[in-house]
């Protein structure tokens, strides 16, 4: 009876519930740090390179050589296996089975396929076979065989030096890299740039042509620009034409897993490594270099594969853009409600509609972006200042900056809310304090008040940020496409194209992980990717929140002792 009163008394002290509380911190960090860490090692075992197993399967008393790398095993009970209609005869109550990835995705239906474990024989792990990642088809897994040039065979056959054969290739590998970065930065650049000049041209005489018929000087000097423009754009088409001849002029030869030679051209390649010879510094040093392409490169092959650069600097540049518009509005609209304006019913209306926007669905958001700023707003803009474009839309059609808007409306609530919050804060007494030394309310204001709030304005931005940078369903109206060609920044006037689309990482994660036709492929691509864009938004955060505490830091001297 006395224990029981004394677990009362316990109980009606604070102490359990500083304990609950306690708990219910840890139990939410141990539950994010696992998250994370099973998105790191999902994500980041992508980039390590994996050993080729070649071996022998056995299925319905015929066997065949596979060729590929080991991507997970698991566990399966033998009655599920019998009930999808496979024959397997087991006393067993689970048997294990092994997905391959076997690469050479033009020769099959899949290159992932399920195996149990007991029909695979002879493993073994060969220092000679490759990995060959091409621009398309995604990887080749083989034996090299071969060297050919311009249709004559160098060299081929499995008894010749594979270490000489392999040194020969990579060196004509990097010849066909060099010359293929040529092209591209003809076609990128200087092709690119004639023909940004003679769309200028065109929109030039059609603007002319709208204010009046044109004059014969005028005519001649677009014909003559154009013709120059046109002139060295042969000149670098001949030029490309050689190079692309050149480019095409090596080829190797590889044997597959059912014993074919076949011949691939060497321009398709990107990488190729060996992957059962490399030592732990050489793998290193490739799990560096494609973490490195993945953050720095284009997606290819319906974005399974390459990276996500494009996405990555979308993603940062529209927070950016968002924030830049959000936080004026945000305050100003905070300022007058708290400071100007009258406290009667009109004023808890608005409070109360400010509050209640913070709940609105963001589709909804997305779709009256795609209303009044990309159709009204940039359908005017397009009649009054690009009316030579149409009736192809310049900003009547979403974009970078369409995008930006319906975000900083989606968070506007936010920054009002935090804003006033931090007014609020602040004691009467220092205005009337500032208004009998003789300030005037707008010296207040911006001398004592503003630069007080200026850490609860942070807030606000970083709460912004957080949610703005995640949001994926109104950018799907307004301006985020899946792939795009070029960033939305380059060396051209006005350099920031804001009527571009871009790409987002939300997106992109939405994309690959919904609307890819190869699953397995995409899976771990999309542990990356998510992975990237927490770390954007904590790194985005960080930047508010150590700006937030340097501002706290410089305004204490304000703050009244108590």
């Amino acid at each position: 009876m006395r224990s029981d009163n004394r677990l009362m008394r316990w109980f009606h002290t604070d102490t359990p519930w500083v304990w609950l509380n306690a708990g219910a911190v840890a139990l939410c960090l141990l539950t994010l740090l696992g998250i994370l860490l099973l998105i790191s090692i999902q994500g980041l075992a992508h980039f390590w390179p994996k050993g080729l197993v070649q071996a022998e399967v056995t299925a319905d008393s015929q066997s065949r050589r596979v060729i590929g790398a080991v991507i997970r095993h698991e566990h399966v009970s033998v009655r599920q296996l019998q009930e999808a209609g496979l024959s397997l005869d087991s006393e067993q109550a689970e048997v294990q089975r092994t997905l391959i990835h076997s690469g050479n995705r033009e020769f099959s239906d899949s290159d992932y396929f399920w195996v149990l474990d007991n029909a695979l024989s002879d493993r073994h792990y060969p220092d000679h076979l490759a990995v060959f990642e091409r621009t398309r088809w995604g990887q080749l897994y083989g034996y090299l065989r071969g060297l050919s040039e311009n249709g004559t065979l160098l060299q081929q056959g499995p008894d010749i030096d594979q270490d000489m054969l392999w040194r020969e290739f990579e060196q004509r590998r990097q010849r066909t890299e060099a010359l293929q970065q040529e092209i591209d930065r003809i076609e990128s650049n200087m092709l690119g740039q004639i023909n940004r000049t003679l769309e200028q041209l065109r929109l030039e005489q059609r603007r002319l042509e709208l204010l009046g018929p044109l004059k014969v000087p005028q005519l001649e000097v677009l014909a003559r620009e154009r013709a120059d423009l046109e002139q060295d754009y042969h000149l670098l088409q001949k030029r490309l034409t050689r190079l692309q001849q050149q480019v095409t002029r090596d080829h190797f030869h590889v044997e597959v897993a059912d014993g074919r030679v076949l011949e691939f051209a060497m321009v398709d390649v990107i990488r190729a490594y060996r992957p059962n010879g490399m030592s732990l510094v050489d793998r290193l040093e490739h799990f560096g270099i494609k973490l490195w392409e993945f953050l720095s490169d284009s997606p290819r092959e319906g974005n399974t594969e390459g990276g996500v650069f494009p996405a990555l600097f979308g993603t940062v540049l529209m927070v950016l853009l968002m924030s830049l518009l959000v936080t004026p509005f945000g305050v100003l609209a905070a300022v007058y409600l708290h400071e100007y304006a009258y406290q009667g019913r009109l004023t808890r209306i608005i409070r109360i509609a400010v509050n209640n926007l913070a709940g609105v669905p963001s589709i909804v958001y997305g779709i009256f972006g795609l209303g009044f700023f990309v159709y009204f707003l940039g359908g005017s803009i397009d009649a009054l200042f690009f009316p030579e474009a149409l009736p192809a839309p310049t900003f009547g059609t979403g974009g970078l900056l369409w995008a930006s808007a319906t975000l900083a409306l989606l968070t506007l609530p936010v920054v009002i809310v935090a804003t006033e919050e931090g007014l609020r804060t602040i004691p009467s007494s220092l205005r009337e304090g500032a208004l009998a030394l003789g300030a005037t309310r707008a010296e207040t204001l911006w001398r004592v008040v503003l630069p007080m709030a200026s850490p609860a304005m942070m807030t606000g931005v970083i709460l912004a940020i957080a949610r703005a940078a995640g949001e994926v369903a109104p950018l799907m109206l307004v301006g985020v496409v899946k792939l795009v060609p070029q960033l939305p920044v380059d060396g051209h006037f006005p350099y920031l194209h804001l009527d571009q689309k871009f790409m987002h990482l939300g997106f992109h994660i939405y994309d690959v992980g919904f609307h890819s036709a190869n699953t397995e492929a995409a899976q771990p691509l999309v542990y990356a990717t998510a992975l990237l864009l927490l770390l954007v938004i904590l790194l985005l955060n960080l930047s508010a929140i150590l700006m937030r505490n340097h501002l706290r830091a410089r305004f204490r001297t304000l703050e009244p002792e108590l």
